[in-house]
C-alpha cells in the first residue's frame, strides 16, 4: 500500500513539473518534448532544411517567420495557410495579404518530405512553422527559445479571417492593437513582434500612400523622414513597380537585431505600421525606445512573445490531423 501511495505522489510530482515547462493554450498543453519519443531527430531535420534555405537566399529567414505569423493570426496556430484550394478548401494564400507576397511554401514542402521519410504521419505542418520560425530567427543573429509543441493541423482555411484579421501596412495603431488584442496578444507582443521587420523585404504597394497624395505628387508625410522618402521614391514611383522590394531595415536588413527600433526613432521605418508605434501611442513610444537601447531587452521579450503567439488556439489531442501533405487534407 504504502509502495503505491509514493508511486502515486511520484506521477504527481512528475505531472507537475511537466505541466511547469509547457504552455497552456486554449486547446490544451503544448510543450518542447512532444517529439522527444516519437520523432527525436524532428528538430534536427527542421534546422538543417531552414539552414540549407537561408544560406541559398537570406531573404527566406523572414518569409518563414512571416509564415508562423499570418497562419496563427487565423484560427490559430493550425497549418491552414498552407491548405492549396482543392475542392471545396479556398486557400488562405490567396488573401489580400497572402496574395503575391507569402513565401517559402516550398521550404515548408521539403521540411515536410524529409520529416515524412524519417517518423510518417507524425510531425504536423504547424509545428513545423513554428520551429521554422525559431530556427530562422537563430540563424539571422536573433534569441533562441524552445518551442512548445503538439499542434494539430486544421481541415479547413479561412480566406475572410486571412483577409480582416492580419494588420495591414497601412492600418491605424488602433486598429492594429485591436488585431493583436483579439489573439490575446497584448501592447508589449505588438512592439516586440513588430521587430521582426528587422529582416525582410516590402513592396512597393504597402507603402506607397506614404510618398505620394492623391495626385500623385510627393507629399509631406511628417512621420517619414523627407531624405529617406526622397530615395524611396526613386525605386517606388507614383504608379508601377507594385512589387519592387526594399529592406524593411535599411541598416541591417539581413540581421536580426535592434536596428529597426532605432530606425522608428529616426523617422526612417519603412511601413506607417512600423512607425505608428513610434509616433502614436506614449506606452508604444517608451517601448520603441527601450528596445532601441537595450538589445538584450528586445531579443528577451521577442522570445517570450513569439512562444505566447505560437499558443493561440491551437489544435491538440483528437481534433484537427497530422497532414502527410501540407497542401491539402488526409483524405478519409
Amino acid at each position: 500500500m504504502a509502495l503505491s501511495i509514493s508511486f502515486l505522489m511520484i506521477l504527481s510530482l512528475f505531472a507537475s513539473a511537466s505541466l511547469c515547462f509547457s504552455q497552456k493554450s486554449n486547446g490544451g498543453y503544448l510543450y518542447p518534448q512532444f517529439y522527444d519519443l516519437s520523432c527525436p531527430k524532428a528538430q534536427e531535420i527542421v534546422k538543417s532544411v531552414v539552414a540549407q534555405a537561408v544560406a541559398k537566399e537570406t531573404r527566406m529567414a523572414a518569409s518563414l517567420l512571416r509564415l508562423h505569423f499570418h497562419d496563427c493570426f487565423v484560427k490559430g496556430c493550425d497549418g491552414s495557410l498552407l491548405l492549396d484550394s482543392i475542392g471545396t478548401i479556398i486557400s488562405e494564400k490567396t488573401s489580400n495579404p497572402n496574395r503575391n507576397s507569402t513565401r517559402g511554401f516550398e521550404v515548408i514542402d521539403e521540411i515536410k518530405s524529409a520529416l515524412e521519410k524519417e517518423c510518417p504521419e507524425t510531425v504536423s505542418c504547424a509545428d513545423i512553422l513554428a520551429l521554422a520560425a525559431r530556427d530562422s530567427t537563430v540563424l539571422t543573429g536573433g534569441p533562441t527559445w524552445e518551442v512548445p509543441l503538439g499542434r494539430r493541423d486544421s481541415r479547413g482555411a479561412s480566406v475572410s479571417g486571412s483577409n480582416h484579421n492580419i494588420p495591414a501596412p497601412n492600418n491605424t495603431f488602433r486598429t492594429i492593437l485591436t488585431k493583436f488584442k483579439l489573439q490575446g496578444l497584448h501592447i508589449v507582443d505588438l512592439v516586440a513582434l513588430s521587430g521582426s521587420h528587422t529582416i525582410g523585404n516590402s513592396r512597393c504597394t504597402s507603402f506607397r500612400q506614404r510618398l505620394y497624395n492623391q495626385t500623385g505628387n510627393a507629399q509631406p508625410d511628417y512621420s517619414l523622414d523627407q531624405s529617406y522618402a526622397s530615395q524611396l521614391r526613386t525605386g517606388c514611383p507614383r504608379s508601377g513597380g507594385d512589387q519592387n522590394l526594399f529592406f524593411l531595415d535599411y541598416v541591417s536588413p539581413t540581421k536580426f537585431d535592434n536596428y529597426y527600433f532605432k530606425n522608428l526613432l529616426a523617422y526612417t521605418g519603412l511601413l506607417s505600421s512600423d512607425e505608428v508605434l513610434f509616433t502614436k501611442n506614449k506606452e508604444s513610444m517608451e517601448l520603441v525606445k527601450q528596445y532601441a537601447e537595450n538589445n538584450e531587452l528586445f531579443f528577451e521579450q521577442f522570445a517570450k512573445s513569439m512562444i505566447k503567439m505560437g499558443s493561440i488556439s491551437p489544435l491538440t489531442g483528437s481534433r484537427g490531423e497530422i497532414r502527410k501533405n501540407c497542401r491539402m487534407i488526409n483524405s478519409h
